[in-house]
C-alpha cells in the first residue's frame, strides 16, 4: 500500500514511543502531537487548552499562513491530539472538567488511543486505513452480520 511521507513518519515515531514507554496523553512532549513534532512542545502555542480543537490566535496566524510541521498543519495538529485523548478515553480536552482514566500510561489504553490515531491519520491522507484487517481476513461486514442474524432466529 502506498503511503504518504508524513503518515509513514507518524506511524513510526508514535511507533517507538508506544514501546519505548515515551506515550503520555498529559504531557505536551509526550503525546501523540509530541511525539509527531520529534518531543518538542511548541504545538502547545496553537491552542489555550491542550486536546482542544479551537486555534487560538496564534495558531490562527500560522494556519493562514500555510505553515506545517512535520507535514501537518495547526488544525491537523489539533485534530489529532483531541483523536488521541477521546480514543484514551478522555471526555474532551484537559481541563477541570474533563474525565479522564484513572491510569492515562496504561498500555491497553495508550493502544486504543494509537490506533484511535492512526485511522484519522490515514483518513487525513485520503488512504485506506492501515490497520483494517477485513481484507487480510477476507471480511465482509454485511455478509457476516447477515449470517448472524439467520443464525440467532
Amino acid at each position: 500500500m502506498e503511503t504518504t511521507v508524513r503518515l509513514e513518519q507518524a506511524i513510526k515515531k508514535l511507533y517507538v514511543a508506544f514501546h519505548n514507554n515515551q506515550l503520555h496523553p498529559e504531557c505536551c512532549k509526550q503525546c501523540a502531537v509530541g511525539n509527531i513534532l520529534d518531543n518538542t512542545d511548541s504545538w502547545k502555542h496553537l491552542t489555550n487548552v491542550h486536546g482542544s480543537e479551537v486555534l487560538n490566535y496564534v495558531g490562527m496566524v500560522h494556519q493562514n499562513l500555510g505553515r506545517t510541521f512535520n507535514g501537518y498543519s495547526p488544525m491537523e495538529l489539533l485534530q489529532i491530539e483531541a483523536v488521541f485523548l477521546k480514543g484514551c478515553g478522555y471526555s474532551g480536552a484537559i481541563d477541570r472538567t474533563c474525565s479522564k482514566p484513572s491510569n492515562p500510561t496504561n498500555k491497553d489504553i495508550l493502544f486504543n488511543g494509537l490506533c484511535a490515531v492512526v485511522t484519522f491519520l490515514c483518513k487525513l491522507d485520503n488512504i485506506p486505513d492501515v490497520l483494517d484487517y477485513s481484507k487480510l481476513f477476507g471480511y465482509e461486514n454485511t455478509k457476516h452480520k447477515r449470517q448472524l442474524a439467520r443464525a440467532m432466529e
